[in-house]
């Protein structure tokens, strides 16, 4: 477990003359409420990402984070839980920084901003701004609570929508949930006070206001200034350009509340900044807890370079906002260079929702038992990074089982495996000797293949594409398995001991290489597989450049020394089950509410079925037959290949998913009134091109299935080669009627309406599904036929179909 808190103890780090300087923040998330799964990889799992990145190039970073305690969600939330607001930040912020415990969160520092540091700093700042002349007083209209005895924050009224056609009966003076509309707290039609329900009036406030307007040209040489260098996302430009071109309006910096930083002014004293003003400062603040010298890091922007990590909601408080005040200030300050801006992660059919209770939150995670690693694998998999994605169940168990466990997983533990086994199967757990790798084409091949991808690797990381840098390491793994495959270690064994040798070191190295690459996603996988190298944990993975770690990657059967022990090879996943999958999706419906009380009154009712309520003995009833009490259950039907709808498809409209490299997504013609949408894995095999107006064979009744955001409602039969280095679609002849169903001779029967995933049939079914030395696609020997003849493939012989 790491610690989330100044590097478990250790001296904090100051920037280094000469050596690349890296402060990375996320933003701070509020502390009224449990962070759920796309908070975390908004902000502080990105960040987390990058920053383990950077200490493996051996750069000198720091990861500064914390809650944000101050403003008026906080108390609301205390006035709810009938406490103070001081109580509630104590309460969330261990909550926090539990669940960021547990996912391994590598903070330097994880502060708050309720310090004395960000009282200190922030009024510093202010006083910069007003000596500089640009703060402006203002005076506003706000709804006053006379029985409350205050001015309402804007979360703090609720009334009628404004908006026409709207008429939502609890709008909140800041937006309406259910049209989605910003709104000013007077616009509400009947407002009332959210904590008393008595009506409040308007009353006249003074506070005081930032001059964006004067300070946009500095704004702006900044922006277009680091925009380019910093190589800024699409989405964080879009938004910055967006409110620039709306044109910058004075900001008020104060609010009529107790809790928060204190304005040290005499005309204002009874006022505190306002959250937005505040909060960014807390990266400062924070800093100032980790180190007395945090002036080294922000207030040096010669030789430290600030890359932040937020959600897109959170863009122009760090884009506009905070810059202009740091300029307003005319100090020294470091300027953030790069933003990492991610898109919303949706959950199952809606969005993921801190208020309403939706979706799975980071405690939940902790709670299921599937591994940390995987969670923040399939996190980082399906990182919004230009577009929203949809996390579900069944995605999730598709990475699990198809990637993690078929694909990495599988890699290492072959690899491990056979090193392991005794001497005259094996090498006894003895890293073998590679004499003339140099020269075995095989593994050159790989090495240079390798070698491209952990250039690529960097260059992805680089950028902050943290979704192409783990992409890429996973390719590395294929290629692993591939190289295995077309060895035949297990045959060189016997016939090549030369050969054997030098590729089960060379795929030792590789194991190494991947623990290393995948360290930033997956720490504590990393270290699992370190154990199972038995490598010391405190030998650190590196990638510098100084000490030529990248060069290494070129020479795989180097990585390790002869005659090195390994220790005990283990599995490194579990199959995530369908019946597992279902139940976590039925757990996690609704809302947490919805959750709390259904299993309150599960309990109630366990509680009441133990309980005697007539005199301590339980009545017998005698058992009726099982006839009497339910209809006998239909017996199940035989797993024959009758039951698989495979139809003839004409593919009317193909182009490559958006959120997946290897998947296209097609719109097929199965005759029916509209065509099915299907999502294929065919893009490393077939361009194009290829399959844009062609007939191919559809598999119509699997249950329709979620890839990466996009519903798949049927599958493309294609065949491959053993090695699976080539696949082909099985075509159906030209002259086959579109939407005809495809039948085997021989066996008769109406198909299923939806294969029940439970059932296996397609799984016990396709192992039988082939093509002979024809290249004729048959079920065992029965060919795949229609009324226009046989189905068949190009070129494959003797392959297999799915």
């Amino acid at each position: 477990m790491v610690d989330v808190s100044n590097g478990g103890g250790k001296a904090p780090k100051l920037p280094i003359p000469g050596k690349r300087n890296i402060l990375i923040t996320s933003a701070l998330p509020y502390v009224n409420n449990v962070p759920h799964l796309g908070n975390i990889i908004g902000c502080v799992l990105s960040a987390d990402v990058f920053a383990r990145y950077c200490r493996l190039r051996g750069y000198n970073a720091i990861y500064i984070c914390g809650t944000d305690e101050y403003g008026t969600a906080t108390e609301t939330k205390a006035t709810e839980e009938k406490c103070t607001p001081q109580e509630i930040c104590d309460k969330y912020h261990a909550i926090h920084r539990e669940v960021y415990e547990w996912f391994n969160i590598s903070f330097d520092e994880f502060g708050r901003t309720s310090t004395p540091q960000q009282t200190e700093i922030c009024q510093a700042i202010f006083n910069k701004l007003l000596e500089n002349n640009w703060l402006s007083e203002n005076t506003m209209q706000q709804l006053y609570c006379s029985k409350c005895e205050r001015f309402l924050a804007d979360r703090l009224v609720e009334g009628i929508c404004s908006i026409q056609g709207c008429n939502y009966e609890s709008a909140r003076g800041d937006q309406c949930e259910k049209c989605g509309n910003l709104l000013n707290p007077t616009e509400l039609i009947k407002p009332r006070c959210k904590a008393c329900q008595a009506t409040p009036h308007i009353r006249d406030t003074n506070h005081l206001f930032l001059e964006l307007p004067s300070l946009k040209d500095k704004l702006e040489v900044y922006i277009n200034k680091m925009a380019e260098a910093g190589s800024w996302s699409q989405n964080a430009i879009q938004v910055t350009n967006g409110w620039l071109k709306e044109g910058l309006k004075p900001r008020c910096i104060t609010r009529d509340l107790k809790w928060g930083v204190p304005v040290p002014h005499e005309n204002f004293k009874d006022k505190v900044f306002y959250v937005w003003f505040d909060a960014p400062i807390g990266y400062v603040s924070i800093t100032a807890c980790y180190t007395q010298d945090w002036e080294k890091w922000w207030k040096n922007p010669e030789n430290v370079e600030l890359y932040q990590f937020m959600g897109k909601d959170n863009v122009p408080f760090h884009t506009v906002m905070f810059p202009s005040t740091l300029l307003g200030t005319g100090e020294n300050w470091t300027f953030m260079k790069s933003i990492s801006v991610t898109e919303y992660l949706n959950y199952e059919d809606g969005k993921f929702s801190k208020s309403k209770g939706v979706g799975v939150f980071g405690n939940d995670a902790k709670d299921t038992n599937i591994p940390v690693e995987v969670w923040r694998y399939y996190l980082l998999t399906n990182r919004p990074e230009m577009s929203d994605t949809l996390f579900t169940w069944a995605d999730l168990q598709a990475k699990l089982n198809n990637e993690l466990l078929s694909n990495l997983g599988n890699f290492i533990n072959r690899v491990l495996s056979f090193i392991a086994k005794p001497s005259g199967q094996g090498y006894g757990s003895i890293i073998p000797g590679a004499p003339g790798a140099e020269s075995h084409v095989l593994t050159q091949t790989l090495a240079e293949k390798v070698e491209k991808h952990v250039e690529q690797y960097i260059e992805a990381m680089e950028k902050v594409k943290l979704k192409q840098g783990l992409k890429t390491v996973m390719s590395i793994s294929s290629e692993g398995n591939s190289y295995l495959q077309e060895s035949k270690f297990w045959k060189l064994y016997k016939d090549d001991q030369t050969s054997c040798a030098i590729v089960m070191k060379s795929s030792a190295g590789l194991v190494h290489l991947l623990a290393c690459l995948l360290e930033p996603f997956m720490p504590s996988f990393s270290l699992e597989v370190l154990k199972q190298l038995n490598i010391p944990s405190e030998s650190q993975s590196s990638l510098c450049d100084e000490k030529g770690d990248i060069g290494k990657a070129r020479k795989l059967w180097e990585i390790l020394p002869d005659g090195h022990r390994i220790g005990k090879p283990e599995p490194l996943f579990k199959e995530l089950k369908d019946e597992e999958v279902e139940f976590y999706r039925k757990k996690f419906a609704g809302s947490q509410a919805d959750r709390e009380v259904k299993a309150a009154a599960e309990k109630a009712a366990e509680q009441l079925k133990q309980t005697n309520i007539s005199d301590g003995k339980q009545k017998k009833h005698p058992k009726k037959p099982a006839a009497d009490s339910k209809a006998q259950a239909m017996p199940e039907a035989e797993i024959s290949i009758a039951r698989l709808d495979i139809r003839v498809g004409f593919i009317r409209k193909v182009q490559k998913h958006p959120d997946a490299d290897s998947l296209y997504v097609e719109e097929i013609d199965v005759g029916e009134a509209t065509p099915r949408t299907v999502v294929s894995g065919l893009v490393n095999y077939i361009p194009i091109e290829e399959m844009q107006d062609r007939k191919v064979c559809v598999l119509c009744n699997l249950k329709p299935a979620t890839m990466r955001g996009i519903k798949s409602y049927a599958m493309v039969l294609a065949a491959s080669n053993s090695e699976h280095t080539e696949v082909e679609l099985v075509e159906p002849p030209k002259d086959a009627p579109v939407g005809e169903r495809v039948k085997f001779p021989g066996f008769e029967g109406e198909p299923d309406d939806v294969l029940n995933p439970k059932k296996k049939v397609w799984e016990t079914l396709q192992p039988d599904l082939n093509t002979d030395s024809n290249c004729a696609a048959r079920f065992k020997d029965i060919p795949l036929t229609t009324s226009a003849g046989a189905c068949k493939v190009s070129t494959i012989t003797n392959g297999s179909i799915k």
